[in-house]
């Protein structure tokens, strides 16, 4: 019956402790076969062992050095898996080669796929903001500190004249929660958004620079 407390002879108990470490199907057979118990089901032997902590010690992974069963053998064939397997020299259909673009669906910039080794991958090839790249192949590395800003608010157009390097401290003065709106801005009015946000954050530079020695100790 459901619910119904098994109760096991002293030598039971013993006799499935003994086998602890067998799986637990193979316990369950052999005391069947044993005691002759047809009251016992598998379910009923599993919540024994782990009332009592009775553990098979295998944890399902891999022990340093264990060499896995099918080493050095080869997968028997399969007409039907056959077909989904690479071939030797097959490219993925997924692949993208040097050269290969595309926008990012998070921020909209474009993604360029070049001829470089990755650093973090090991891989022949590394995807690169386009607009970066470009820029620094003909300005050089971006200043730290420095930011790229688009200046016509087209963030496609991956032209190193249309990306300006500016202090990262700007960008907040151009769009941002306080900012004046400059990607959607009229391209007639940007400039004038642009050195608006210069001068005030070169404003801001100079009221937080420390006065020098000379300057705390000169007469009024």
């Amino acid at each position: 019956m459901k619910g119904r407390c098994i109760e096991y002879t002293e030598a039971e108990l013993i006799f499935i402790e003994t086998l602890q470490r067998l799986p637990r199907r193979m316990v369950h057979r052999a005391f069947v076969d044993w005691s002759g118990r047809k009251d016992v089901s598998l379910a009923n032997i599993k919540s024994l062992c782990k009332r009592k902590g009775w553990m098979t010690g295998r944890t399902g992974c891999f022990e340093p050095g264990q060499v896995p069963m099918n080493k050095g053998k080869k997968m028997p064939f399969n007409e039907n898996s056959a077909k989904t397997q690479f071939k030797k020299g097959q490219v993925s259909h997924t692949y993208r080669g040097p050269g290969h673009e595309r926008i990012d669906s998070k921020d909209g910039y474009v993604i360029l796929i070049v001829d470089e080794p990755n650093p973090w991958t090991g891989a022949a090839t590394r995807p690169v903001h386009k607009h970066k790249w470009l820029w620094e192949q003909k300005n050089g590395p971006v200043p730290d500190g420095m930011a790229l800003k688009c200046l016509d608010g087209d963030k496609t157009n991956t032209d190193p004249s249309n990306w300006e390097a500016i202090p990262r401290a700007m960008l907040p003065r151009l769009n941002g929660r306080f900012g004046r709106g400059y990607d959607e801005a009229p391209a007639e009015i940007k400039p004038t958004i642009m050195a608006t946000a210069k001068l005030e954050h070169a404003v801001r530079t100079a009221s937080q620079k420390p006065s020098t020695k000379s300057e705390i100790n000169q007469p009024n």
